[in-house]
């Protein structure tokens, strides 16, 4: 900060980050309370020998000023706060005064608190205010960034993962990864060069949480779950029902993110696309854009909150919901390249094959949104939450991804009243499902219909986008890809059975 900046500043008022204190020979009693404060949200500037008089703050300065500025540095190394706390000091000269001022940086290993925990405390506008219990349990959750999905289960192993999952993965990655060489023999192989498992063959958090099965996930990840809602309404008390959508429950992080990414691009206008060699194509569309929130969403998911992350599909806007503040202040997110997941092997994990930016580009390309789209994007984050909220420019998005679905149908039916033969075998067994699911059937009694074998392949060709696009309901709320699972041809289903 320059000496005009400093000047101005006094001029203007105190804000979330600057405080202003007298200080003349000794320290205010509650500078330790904006210290912690500063340390625990976004940092900030305190400066010593400003009165204030009325609504005006005047140029007192301070006496002994280098007295002074060694007391206080050596306070934040000393052992009066449970961490030492970084700060920058800075000496200034104006109109015969010596003003101190200290910037207080914005903490890693929050909270920082003097003598107790209790003395925690949090920037809010222009004054400190005492920390609450839950956002003090927050930030002590928070220091877990980057180590818990690193963690190795010494007691699991790679039978523990979803051979569906991890091979769906491996396939993905043959096609689009630009790091071949990784790809490794056989899966058990592949594993460890992605760094999901160790020599032995024991999984990480991260790994599991991926590519696991459902037993073992939910086993050491008990609250592991996240959502997806389509609300039909700017706002849940002005929808005329609940939601028209919400995501069956997954096994895994791979799984959610397979369904997720369906849904968000039936709201977009630009498909992402990929070049031959798997490469990101420089498409500044607005689906890369939600891709890469889901993605950062995922990213920094905390899956040991009781806090579930949460995608809200309104007809005005989509918010990304996640448990945890922002590692760094948002407004250094676009100021420099940083990247901090909470999860950095599941960042990897979509990495590798570029289904995300890397170094801190990714809140650039969230930020593009409103140049591409004309509406705003804004991000909102405290100590126990962050929401990035994508505002659209229609008010029927909803009714949108519905009228898309229907006319895709709609045309199939009429191509193939009219002859055309471009009407393929696999629309034929749609059709077949649902005449067939008019009464509820099990799975295994559809793939029996459509000649195909029990596999989760088979479920997302065939079944996945029947529930996807409403044309096929489970006849009670459950996981959609439980054997024991019956399913119903929807009234959209059968007014499409009656266009052909």
């Amino acid at each position: 900060m320059t000496k005009e900046e400093l000047i101005d500043r006094i001029n203007d008022i105190e804000w979330e980050d600057f405080e202003a204190k007298e200080a003349k020979s000794e320290f205010p009693k509650n500078i330790r309370e904006t210290v912690s404060a500063f340390a625990n949200t976004s940092g900030g500037w305190i400066v010593l020998g400003v009165k204030q008089n009325g609504k005006k703050f005047e140029i007192s300065g301070v006496a002994n000023a280098e007295k002074l500025e060694q007391d206080f540095l050596g306070t934040l190394r000393s052992q009066k706060f449970n961490e030492p706390v970084d700060a920058k000091s800075m000496l200034y000269h104006i109109d015969g005064h010596k003003v101190l001022a200290f910037h207080i940086a914005s903490s890693p290993h929050k909270p920082i608190y003097y003598n107790n925990p209790q003395n925690t405390f949090i920037r809010f506008g222009s004054g400190d205010q005492r920390a609450t219990n839950g956002e003090i349990t927050a930030m002590f959750h928070n220091q877990s960034f980057g180590i818990k999905s690193e963690q190795i289960l010494l007691d699991s192993n790679l039978s523990m993962l979803n051979e569906d999952t991890i091979r769906d993965y491996r396939n993905y990655f043959k096609l689009y990864s630009p790091r071949p060489n990784l790809i490794g023999n056989d899966i058990a192989d592949f594993c460890k060069r992605i760094g999901i498992a160790d020599n032995e063959g024991h999984l990480n958090y991260g790994g599991l949480m991926c590519f696991g099965k459902e037993e073992w996930v939910r086993r050491y990840v008990p609250t592991f779950w996240m959502d997806l809602v389509e609300i039909p309404g700017r706002s849940v008390r002005e929808a005329r029902t609940r939601y028209t959508y919400r995501i069956p429950e997954q096994e895994n992080l791979w799984e959610y993110f397979q369904i997720m990414i369906r849904r968000l691009r039936l709201i977009v206008d630009t498909p992402f696309m990929m070049n031959d060699e798997g490469f990101n194509v420089e498409d500044r569309s607005q689906f890369k854009i939600l891709r890469e929130a889901l993605v950062n969403m995922l990213s920094h998911f905390d899956p040991f909150s009781t806090i579930h992350s949460c995608i809200h599909i309104y007809t005005d806007r989509v918010e990304f919901f996640n448990a945890g503040g922002y590692p760094v202040p948002i407004s250094q997110l676009g100021n420099h390249l940083y990247s901090n997941p909470r999860n950095p092997i599941i960042a990897k994990i979509f990495r590798l094959v570029n289904l995300s930016e890397t170094i801190g580009y990714g809140f650039d390309m969230m930020n593009e949104w409103k140049e591409i789209t004309g509406n705003d994007v804004t991000f909102e984050s405290d100590i126990c939450t962050s929401t990035v909220t994508f505002w659209l420019d229609s008010d029927r998005v909803s009714d949108r991804a519905t009228n898309r679905a229907t006319n895709r149908a709609t045309n199939r039916a009429t191509n193939r009243a009219e002859g055309d033969n471009t009407y393929t075998d696999a629309t034929d067994k749609v059709v077949s499902i649902l005449k067939f699911c008019k009464e509820p059937k099990y799975r295994k009694e559809i793939y029996d219909l459509i000649g195909v074998t029990y596999q989760q392949w088979n479920f997302k060709a065939f079944i996945e986008p029947l529930l996807l696009h409403d044309y096929l309901e489970l006849t009670v709320p459950d996981k959609p890809t439980s054997p024991k699972q019956q399913y119903r041809t929807t009234k959209k289903g059968l007014l499409f059975l009656e266009t052909i």
